[in-house]
């Protein structure tokens, strides 16, 4: 086969139906794609990349079958084989591959990008950074910029007071230096200020510990909690698949809660209470309540009086309380607000003695969406002093995070303040990509409910749909020959029709026998209607395709 395909490559004067059985061939070699390939216009590129595709391919496989390593898919640790991660699962892999071809080969798809809604990444989506955080971090990166007089013309006089007032509490104003392994005191110091702003209640900086975005502190949190599978954590269903992953490498079980799509994602406290009798009947001790809120897949904001039965569940139950709050500012929906676990805690009476709670804020959403400089925080409260140890030398054993993505945290609880120089450009700044992601959030919610057999529930933040699809039985059927989730079926098919990557329900967790996709609202708002016009043609075909 390899030598024919060669043989073909070698070809000057293939005619247009080889060329498209040849493209059509080195497609299927690409990760369990189970969809047909789109039909290519005639090019004689993708000959020259299936050899060199099948040449690397081969001395991989025969590398690998005659390898004496000594570590093999066998012998490395189980947990690892376990953990899944669907955000940059096969998919994703796919369209990388796409991408790489499209670079050689444009003329042989019908779509000329590849378009990555899969992931919450709105800076690789065109979006812009806030320029007064930019500056500031970096004049405090390039000190010698403060000296310059010509510094006074290009950057705004805040961002210079600001990295002046940075850059006096590092100490030895090194930001390649190692910190405390905390975070910088006068950095959490600040972000104590502005979480005391927010809520109302006293915060102490002590309980801030600054992460390298907020995965490291749920990493950090269900390393303390779990042992063995004897110990569980409740999580929602859909979810984020951090925690399932990160659950799997500390070996713990997590004991599901399912949330209702039907009354717009709810989360039920007797489903809560539900799950936690049926895993202590297992010998499970469920040890916390994992809750994100705006939800992520699922963009549902909880009201307050939902959070104060989650409390007092908590209470209750003796639960710690994973509050993952990275989302805060997307709020799309007039009726809904945003109130954190910490607030409603200390509404309830609640205070350090009462409730364990832990809550997670990132710089990689909200409008900055600064995910590649990796900045996050926890605040740990509610936890005996020796037990605080424990989390700090947790903390210790990474050293620290990184000092620009700790300044960013900062900068991203403390503003420009009315009056500043940079206050009014920073408002324009905020305010436009905040209501330009509602506008986007809306224009795909009606676009998706206009499709046959799709439902999707109210946008009201985060930054996703998680669209319900009913799909035909053929459809089905058609899935499981190939040995794939009808719903990752039904997003391989659009990837290779339309260059869309979103990512499947059955990645995320959902009710048996319903199926789903999780869709970013990030691309930027001039390529919304090319999206919904590629998914609108794309699912009609599909439906006919397998129509029952």
């Amino acid at each position: 086969m390899r030598r024919f395909l060669i043989n073909q490559g070698k070809s000057l004067l293939d005619n247009t139906r080889r060329q498209h059985h040849t493209t059509r061939r080195f497609l299927s070699i690409l990760p369990s794609t189970s969809a047909p390939v789109p039909v290519p216009v005639p090019s004689r590129a993708p000959l020259v990349s299936l050899s060199r595709f099948l040449s690397s391919t081969s001395k991989m496989a025969a590398s690998d079958s005659a390898s004496s390593l000594p570590v093999t898919i066998d012998s490395i640790n189980p947990k690892v084989l376990k953990c899944e991660y669907a955000v940059r699962g096969e998919i994703v892999n796919i369209a990388q591959k796409l991408q790489d071809d499209l670079k050689s080969n444009k003329d042989a798809y019908p779509f000329d990008e590849i378009i990555y809604c899969n992931i919450g990444n709105p800076q690789s989506l065109g979006q812009l950074p806030i320029k007064f955080f930019r500056e500031v971090l970096a004049l405090c990166d390039h000190t010698s910029l403060l000296d310059e007089s010509e510094t006074h013309g290009l950057f705004s006089t805040d961002s210079i007071d600001r990295a002046w007032k940075i850059l006096d509490q590092i100490p030895g104003r090194a930001t390649g230096a190692y910190s405390h392994s905390q975070g910088i005191k006068g950095l959490r110091d600040t972000i104590a200020a502005g979480m005391e702003a927010r809520d109302g209640f006293p915060v102490d900086p002590n309980d801030i510990f600054l992460t390298d975005g907020a995965s490291p502190a749920i990493h950090m949190m269900l390393q303390l909690l779990l042992s063995s599978e004897k110990d569980g954590i409740l999580c929602p269903i859909p979810q984020y698949p951090l925690y399932s992953a990160s659950i799997a490498l500390n070996g713990g079980s997590l004991v599901p809660y399912y949330l209702d799509e039907a009354t717009g994602w709810g989360l039920e406290i007797s489903d809560l209470k539900k799950q936690v009798e049926e895993a202590r009947s297992k010998g499970i001790a469920v040890r916390a309540l994992v809750v994100i809120n705006p939800g992520n897949p699922t963009g549902q904001v909880l009201a307050e009086e939902n959070q104060r039965d989650i409390v007092n569940f908590c209470k209750q139950e003796g639960l710690v309380l994973l509050a993952d709050e990275v989302y805060q500012e997307n709020v799309y929906v007039s009726d809904k607000e945003f109130h954190s676990f910490k607030k409603v805690a200390r509404s309830l009476g609640y205070g350090e003695k009462d409730i364990s709670l832990v809550s997670f804020q990132s710089i990689s959403k909200g409008y900055y969406g600064e995910c590649g400089k990796r900045g996050g925080y926890m605040e740990v409260t509610g936890f005996t002093s020796d037990v605080r140890e424990q989390i700090y030398k947790l903390a210790t054993v990474n050293l620290c995070s990184n000092i620009s993505g700790q300044i960013l945290a900062s900068l991203v609880m403390s503003p420009p303040k009315p009056g500043d120089d940079s206050y009014d450009s920073y408002i324009a700044e905020r305010d436009g990509i905040l209501t330009s992601m509602a506008r986007r959030a809306k224009t795909l919610e009606e676009a998706l409910n206009n499709l046959e057999g799709v439902t999707c529930n109210r946008a009201e933040g985060a930054m996703y749909l998680f669209p319900r699809i009913d799909l035909p039985q053929k459809a089905i059927e058609a899935a499981e020959t190939v040995n794939t989730a009808p719903d990752a079926f039904y997003c391989k098919r659009l990837l290779n029709a339309t260059g869309i990557v979103v990512v499947p329900g059955s990645g995320f967790g959902q009710v048996p026998g319903t199926w789903h996709f999780r869709c970013t609202i990030l691309p930027q708002e001039e390529k919304i209607p090319d999206i919904v016009n590629r998914l609108t043609e794309f699912h009609k075909s599909f439906m006919d395709e397998f129509r029952n």
